[in-house]
């Protein structure tokens, strides 16, 4: 069981995990031993409540499919164990990223010292590059 808060837990059935074999290095290991994991985890079938469903099905993540199916590969270490716990975690953080409400901007104005400092400090550069011109002499 994957606990994502106090409230809320997914049951082991609902994510499926696949074991295949790791790309990259490691020698012979690799090619005998399936240590990378493939996880699959419907969103639509799951028993999330239904306001953390329409968040996640609301991302814009390369990692959910049209269908509501996030899928993810880990194959970070050399243990299917550690790889295991690597894919649960990062469905944790996506789930939980999808929970973050943003903080609503309110549009504000500049004050007018601001607006005063920001104009002097424009005169003072514009002289400064006045004394740099070729004197005249006429």
């Amino acid at each position: 069981m994957l606990a994502i808060s106090n409230a809320v837990t997914i049951a082991d059935w609902e994510i499926e995990l696949n074991p295949i074999r790791s790309a990259g290095n490691g020698g012979q290991n690799v090619n005998k031993v399936a240590t990378a994991i493939h996880l699959r985890f419907d969103i639509k079938r799951s028993s999330l409540p239904t306001v953390y469903k329409e968040r996640l099905l609301k991302l814009t993540d390369s990692r959910i499919t049209s269908e509501g199916i996030i899928i993810l590969k880990s194959q970070q270490f050399r243990t299917q164990l550690q790889n295991k716990e690597a894919a649960l975690e990062r469905l944790k953080k996506i789930i939980l990223a999808a929970m973050v409400f943003q903080k609503i901007r309110r549009a504000t104005k500049p004050t007018k010292g601001s607006q005063r400092r920001r104009v002097d400090s424009k005169t003072k550069r514009g002289a400064s590059k006045v004394l740099r011109k070729k004197v005249d002499y006429e």
